[in-house]
């Protein structure tokens, strides 16, 4: 099986990469710097994304394609010029993808095109799975609303499309270093009130939930790429104290986060209860449900 990715440098792509390639799957990496991916017979790079490049050119048979390319959404704030790039990034990224699968002769069976729970927008009572609808107009939500839009494409084109949405991505990578570093100088707390909801999931359940959406055939539409026992902040925080064996006792207070990231606090002071019901009703095995385990993995 051939499977192409777009953004497979990343954090979520190399462990991707991996699992394709241990599952003797051949693998081609769409990128703007072919020289800086180690090619060998199962795994190849082609350029795209710069002046004149065509890579359509260099493909033949493509079984899927796994879109996960963009800006990161880490940072320390959200600055104008760096939403610019969230929303430009995924934009231009989809859209060379949607002109691709119009270039190839043969289209891939599927597109599974990364996404985020952020599509739902942020409550602390409610509950999402895949058939739930949203007005929310925050930031995230509309990246998401028009990133799918794009993606969505696809489908008059007779491809398969599954729209990855994914919750906050636990290893040794995204976002949950910073989230663990004051807990490892001995400073960590409950962050804003404690009562927003954490959708995680292991990077590895990443990987598996994306093959398990290429090889479902039935399987189309948003899918929650998340673990099935979301928590809430203040456990989630008093989790990572109990993995790292350090006190969970210094309050981060609301204003203090808006103060320091500004727009990107909504992140941690607000959250959503993302249930992942089609990965649990075609029953796709967590090798992580449990949160303290996907933390031991991703910490220790």
């Amino acid at each position: 099986m051939h499977i192409l990715i777009a953004g497979g440098s990343g954090f979520v792509g190399q462990i991707l990469q991996e699992k394709l390639l241990a599952n003797g799957m051949n693998v081609t990496i769409l990128t703007r710097t072919p020289s800086k991916i180690n090619q060998t017979e199962q795994l190849r790079a082609v350029e795209w994304l710069t002046p004149n490049s065509k890579p359509e050119a260099k493909l033949s048979h493509v079984d899927a394609i796994i879109n996960l390319a963009g800006e990161s959404i880490n940072g320390l704030r959200w600055t104008n010029a760096k939403k610019q790039r969230i929303m430009d990034s995924r934009m231009k990224a989809t859209r060379e993808i949607i002109r691709l699968l119009t270039a190839l002769e043969t289209k891939p069976e599927v597109l599974v095109n990364a996404s985020a729970v952020g599509y739902y927008g942020m409550s602390n009572t409610e509950i999402f799975t895949e058939k739930s609808m949203t007005d929310a107009h925050d930031f995230l939500a509309t990246v998401v609303r028009m990133w799918e839009k794009e993606a969505a494409v696809a489908q008059s084109l007779g491809v398969r499309t599954v729209f990855a949405r994914l919750g906050i991505v636990l290893g040794r990578g995204g976002a949950l270093p910073l989230m663990a570093l004051p807990y490892r100088f001995g400073a960590g707390g409950t962050v804003g009130s404690g009562e927003q909801w954490v959708s995680w999931i292991h990077v590895e359940d990443v990987a598996g939930l994306i093959q398990f959406a290429i090889k479902q055939k039935n399987l189309s539409g948003p899918l929650n790429v998340t673990a099935p026992e979301p928590v809430k902040m203040r456990e989630f925080g008093k989790t990572i104290g109990r993995v790292l064996h350090r006190p969970h006792w210094l309050p981060v207070p609301s204003f203090a986060m808006k103060a320091l990231l500004g727009e990107m606090s909504e992140m941690l002071l607000q959250g959503q209860k993302a249930l992942p019901e089609k990965a649990l009703e075609h029953r796709y095995v967590y090798k992580y449900p449990n949160l303290e385990k996907a933390l031991n993995k991703s910490l220790k």
